[in-house]
């Protein structure tokens, strides 16, 4: 296995609100053309491949404001 194909997890430094967490692997989407997405809670569970143009334009509208405030 290359390094490309070995996700690096990462979650926000924002992230300190007692587990209510993802993780996501972003070094992964220019060769898989996906960002892997999972619970931090639970490393070994699922993970959803969410398409990179599409991880974008949600960062991006974050970013943006465009979700409000959670």
């Amino acid at each position: 296995m290359t390094i490309e194909e070995t996700p690096r997890w990462f979650r926000s430094s924002y992230s300190n609100n007692g587990g209510q967490c993802i993780e996501v692997a972003a070094d992964t989407a220019a060769v898989r053309g996906t960002v892997p997405v999972r619970d931090s809670k639970n490393p070994c569970g699922p993970v959803l491949d969410i398409p990179a143009y599409a991880f974008a334009s949600f960062v991006m509208g974050v970013k943006a404001g465009e979700f409000g405030t959670v």
